[in-house]
């Protein structure tokens, strides 16, 4: 079977060459790249912001301030960058590649589904702030969801002065929160697809190159 043209350096003047390179390429740059980039920014926005929320009160559960699925975001981001950014050579071993390559899908997969998860969690408690009726009892905020019902649970959240921190502030990050992490979990999905999609060949050869014997390559020419 014949490699794929990508394996073996392309001619500076093949005017199809520069047409391939160009219908992968956006700004200058290869749209996998791209992909990456984004996670990054996106994974560095979702980290920062979850740890100013788990600042405004000291009670919040960890799945009310997704930083961890901006920090998962940004090692996938930082993987496949490095992956991306490697020349490949036809004359190197391709195994570690491979399973760059691999550990890349594997893990944009799996920041697919954190992403989907702290959109569900932030969901979740925007749609109760949103009944919430509050009360600043000396240095916490006390709500309620129904404050007829005097066996209505009561939600705490310790280290507030104001309650509007909660009301106003706090679900303003928490929608900031759902549409990140919505935003992300869609380039997961691309980056996945990109791999996929255009790599999936890359996988399947690098292994089978790297296996192959002087012997063997000899008899595929004839």
């Amino acid at each position: 079977a014949a490699l794929p043209r990508q394996w073996f350096p392309k001619a500076k003047g093949d005017p199809k060459t520069g047409q391939e390179e160009e219908s992968h390429t956006c700004c200058g740059c290869r749209f996998p790249l791209l992909v990456a980039l984004l996670q990054l920014v996106l994974g560095i926005s979702i980290t920062v912001l979850g740890f100013i929320m788990a600042g405004i009160s000291s009670s919040l559960l960890v799945r009310d301030t997704p930083y961890w699925a901006g920090i998962i975001v940004s090692v996938v981001a930082l993987v496949g960058m490095v992956m991306l950014c490697v020349s490949y050579q036809p004359e190197e071993k391709t195994c570690f590649q491979f399973a760059i390559k691999l550990v890349y899908f594997l893990l944009s997969t799996l920041s697919l589904i954190t992403c989907v998860l702290a959109v569900a969690f932030v969901a979740h408690h925007y749609s109760k702030i949103m009944q919430f009726t509050c009360d600043a009892v000396l240095d916490s905020c006390q709500c309620k969801l129904e404050t007829s019902d005097p066996l209505s649970r009561t939600f705490v959240y310790q280290d507030v002065s104001d309650c509007t921190s909660v009301t106003g502030t706090f679900s303003l990050y928490l929608l900031l929160q759902m549409v990140l992490n919505l935003i992300t979990a869609i380039v997961c999905l691309l980056a996945c697809f990109v791999m996929w999609k255009h790599r999936y060949q890359v996988f399947f050869v690098g292994v089978r190159l790297h296996s192959l014997t002087g012997t063997e390559i000899q008899q595929q020419k004839v």
